[in-house]
């Protein structure tokens, strides 16, 4: 019954900023761990950033450089992640996952059973 889905990704110069969104449905992500991944064509899956619970544990990946920001909103059940100066290295699709489970490794993609579909982010110079 879990549902997400992404929307906001597109086409922007580098130093331009997106706002991505995943909706979720069918569950309550207030007591959920809400990830962000990136995936690159003939590279590894990457972690960006996850958001845990009501928000008091929060992460991101070392590439970030306080570029990014993940933030929810739990009245319509959404994750956000703000993206500013971003660069041609950050092309890639950008997923949201979800998990209401136990692990406790919340960069580790292995974690999350519930994964959208993927929006396309393409940054060029």
């Amino acid at each position: 019954q879990v549902q997400l889905v992404e929307s906001g990704g597109g086409l922007v110069q580098a130093g331009g900023s997106l706002r991505l969104s995943c909706a979720v449905s069918g569950r309550t992500i207030s007591s959920a761990a809400m990830a962000w991944f990136r995936q690159a064509p003939g590279k590894e899956r990457e972690f960006v950033s996850a958001i845990i619970g009501s928000g008091r544990r929060i992460d991101y990946g070392d590439f970030v450089k306080g570029r990014f920001t993940i933030s929810r909103d739990n009245a319509k059940n959404t994750v956000y992640l703000q993206m500013n100066s971003l660069q041609p290295e950050d092309t890639a699709v950008y997923y949201c996952a979800a998990t209401w489970g136990s692990n406790y490794y919340y960069t580790n993609s292995a974690t999350y059973g519930y994964w959208g579909q993927g929006t396309q982010v393409t940054v060029s110079s």
